[in-house]
C-alpha cells in the first residue's frame, strides 16, 4: 500500500538518475526527456498532495447527507408496519447504503484505504524506461 504522505520514496533521485544518463541516439534522448517531464510531473502532483492539508470530501456534504439518510429511514420507517419483512428489509438498505458512504469517502483517498491505486503500472513503466536506456 502507498501512502501519498510517506516522504521516503521521493522522485528526486530518480530524477538525478535520469539526468545523469547519455543517450546515444536521438529515440534514447526523446526517451529521457519525456521520463524528465513525466517524473517532473509526478513530483509537483506529490508536492501538491502533501502540502495540501484537505480531505477529500467535505464535511459539511457528510453531514448533509447523513442527516437526509437518516430522515429518509425514519420517515420510511415511521409509515411502514412493524413485522419482520419490513425490518429486514430496512436493515438491507441501510446496510447498502452505509456500504456505498464508506466506499464514497474511501475513493476520496486513492492510495490509502480499501480500494487504492496500485503502483504495479508505474513499476512496470520504470522497468521498461531502465531497460531502454541500458540496452
Amino acid at each position: 500500500m502507498v501512502n501519498p504522505f510517506d516522504e521516503s520514496p521521493r522522485i528526486e533521485p530518480i530524477q538525478v538518475v535520469l539526468r545523469a544518463l547519455t543517450p546515444t541516439n536521438e529515440p534514447q534522448r526523446m526517451l529521457q526527456a519525456r521520463a524528465l517531464q513525466v517524473s517532473t510531473q509526478l513530483a509537483e502532483a506529490h508536492w501538491i498532495l502533501v502540502e495540501s492539508n484537505t480531505e477529500g470530501l467535505p464535511t459539511a456534504f457528510l453531514v448533509i447527507l447523513t442527516c437526509l439518510l437518516a430522515w429518509l429511514f425514519a420517515t420510511f420507517g415511521l409509515q411502514a408496519p412493524v413485522n419482520p419483512t419490513v425490518i429486514g428489509v430496512m436493515l438491507i438498505c441501510s446496510l447498502s447504503v452505509a456500504a456505498a458512504v464508506f466506499l464514497v469517502i474511501d475513493m476520496a483517498h486513492p492510495y490509502i484505504g480499501v480500494i487504492h491505486v496500485s503502483d504495479a503500472p508505474l513499476r512496470t513503466a520504470l522497468m521498461h524506461i531502465g531497460k531502454w536506456f541500458f540496452v
